[in-house]
C-alpha cells in the first residue's frame, strides 16, 4: 500500500515537472520579446536569461507616437484599420455561416453533401494561392487600397471554415429541443431564432474569435493589396520596422507587444465560451 502511494506521488511530481518545463519553453520567446522591448539599447542580447539591466520605454514611445512625414498619428490609424476589418471579417463571416450552417445541419437537400466536401475542398488550399485572380478581381472592381476590399477577401476565407465549426455546433443541438418548440406553436425559422441560436452561442463566439485572429494576423495578402501607409494593418506596421540592410528590433518588440493587446483582452472577455465553443459538436446527446 506505501509503495503504491509512493508511486503515485513520483508520478504526479513527474508530470508536474513536464508541465513545468513546457510552461518555461513556451514563455522563453515571449521574455525575449518584453526583453528587447524594454531594453535601452533595443538590441538583442547574447545570453541565456534576457534580462535587460536596465528598462526604458522609449521603444513603446516610438511605436506609440509616430508620425509620418505629413503629422498623420501613424499607429492609430493603422490599428483603426486592423480593428475596423477584423471586426468586420468576423461580422461577415459570422452572419453569412450561421443560417447555412444550420440549413446543412438540419435539412436534406439536392447538393447539400456536394456543397459541404466542395467547402471542405476550399480549405485545402493557402489564401496567397488565389491572391492573383483576387488581386485582378479588386482592381476590376476599384477595391484596392481599400478596407472594404480587404475585408471581402478575408470574408472569403473565413466563411467556409466558421461553415464547418458551426454546422458542427448545430448537430449536437438536440433537434427534440426544436420540435417540442414547434409543437408550442414556433415556426421553424423561430425555434432557429429561439432555440438553436442561443444554444449555439459558445461556437459563435469561438468561431467569430478565429475569424478575428485570421484577419488580424494576416500579412501576406494585405501587403499584395494596400500600398498606401495610412491603409496598413498592424503586421503591415511591425513589417516596416525590419528591412534589408537594417532591423530596429526594440521598436518591433514593442510592437509585437503592443497590438497583442487587444487579441488577449478579447480571449478575456470571451474565456467563459471558449470551452463550450471549442468542444461543441464533440459529443452528440
Amino acid at each position: 500500500m506505501k509503495q503504491s502511494s509512493t508511486r503515485a506521488v513520483l508520478v504526479e511530481v513527474a508530470i508536474h515537472f513536464v508541465l513545468l518545463v513546457a510552461v518555461c519553453a513556451a514563455l522563453y520567446p515571449i521574455l525575449w520579446v518584453v526583453s528587447l522591448a524594454l531594453a535601452p539599447s533595443g538590441a538583442p542580447d547574447a545570453r541565456a536569461l534576457p534580462i535587460p539591466d536596465s528598462i526604458s520605454f522609449h521603444s513603446f514611445a516610438s511605436v506609440l507616437f509616430r508620425q509620418n512625414s505629413s503629422g498623420t498619428w501613424v499607429f492609430a490609424v493603422q490599428l483603426f484599420n486592423s480593428v475596423v476589418i477584423s471586426l468586420a471579417t468576423s461580422f461577415v463571416a459570422v452572419a453569412i455561416a450561421t443560417p447555412a450552417s444550420y440549413a446543412l445541419a438540419r435539412f436534406r437537400f439536392v447538393g447539400s453533401k456536394a456543397g459541404t466536401s466542395l467547402l471542405l475542398f476550399t480549405q485545402m488550399f493557402p489564401g496567397v494561392a488565389a491572391s492573383v485572380p483576387l488581386y485582378l478581381l479588386l482592381d476590376s472592381l476599384h477595391l484596392l487600397d481599400t478596407r472594404s476590399g480587404l475585408i471581402l477577401v478575408y470574408a472569403t476565407s473565413a466563411v467556409p471554415f466558421a461553415i464547418f465549426q458551426l454546422r458542427s455546433a448545430f448537430e449536437a443541438i438536440p433537434r427534440e429541443i426544436e420540435e417540442a418548440a414547434m409543437v408550442d406553436g414556433a415556426t421553424q425559422f423561430g425555434a432557429f431564432l429561439r432555440v438553436a441560436l442561443p444554444a449555439a452561442r459558445p461556437a459563435l463566439a469561438v468561431t467569430g474569435l478565429f475569424a478575428f485572429m485570421t484577419a488580424w494576423n494576416e500579412f501576406i495578402l494585405a501587403a499584395t493589396f494596400l500600398s498606401r501607409e495610412e491603409m496598413f494593418t498592424v503586421p503591415l506596421l511591425l513589417n516596416s520596422y525590419v528591412s534589408e540592410y537594417s532591423a530596429a528590433w526594440g521598436n518591433f518588440a514593442a510592437g509585437a507587444i503592443l497590438v497583442s493587446i487587444p487579441v488577449c483582452v478579447l480571449f478575456y472577455a470571451l474565456q467563459r465560451q471558449l470551452a463550450g465553443g471549442l468542444t461543441s459538436g464533440s459529443v452528440k446527446g
